[in-house]
């Protein structure tokens, strides 16, 4: 199994990068999992018109790293909230149909191209919440471990 964890931005803040890094590496017993950082698209002003050419330019970004096997699960407010056993199912579903690499997208802060939402086979909304882009890289990490031991059978704190 392999995890691609496709992202707009840089991290640099050191405590969420220590904390990306303890989930991968914990992963690393379940899965190949790696994070893709493509270039935020930087804009000059913040009109709509400006903000769709962003959106597009970062989700070509992205796009170019999605193999056509890949499934595709991508962070999305207007995507459905679920609970961390169903998000296993999610995982343990794929796999049962082929699934063998997963990209997981989280956009950048304009919001997600069309493109993506049509690539995608699942839209998942982390919370109606608003999170950073970079905080919400350590909480989809976590929960994909946390998703790992559950299907895996194995005990998690609560």
């Amino acid at each position: 199994m392999k995890i691609k964890l496709i992202v707009v931005g840089k991290l640099k803040e050191k405590y969420l990068l220590d904390a990306c890094n303890e989930y991968i590496k914990r992963l690393s017993k379940y899965a190949k999992t790696e994070v893709i950082e493509v270039n935020e698209e930087k804009i000059s002003d913040e009109s709509l018109s400006m903000q769709a050419i962003a959106m597009q330019k970062e989700g070509q970004r992205i796009l170019d790293n999605v193999s056509p096997s890949d499934y595709v699960i991508l962070s999305d407010l207007h995507g459905k909230e679920i609970d961390s056993v169903e998000f296993s199912s999610l995982f343990e579903n794929a796999m049962t149909k082929g699934a063998s690499t997963f990209s997981i997208i989280i956009g950048g802060s304009y919001g997600l191209d069309d493109a993506l939402r049509k690539r995608a086979d699942f839209a998942l909304c982390l919370s109606k919440m608003t999170f950073p882009h970079q905080l919400a890289r350590v909480i989809v990490l976590e929960q994909i471990y946390r998703s790992m031991k559950i299907l895996h059978n194995e005990k998690y704190h609560k």
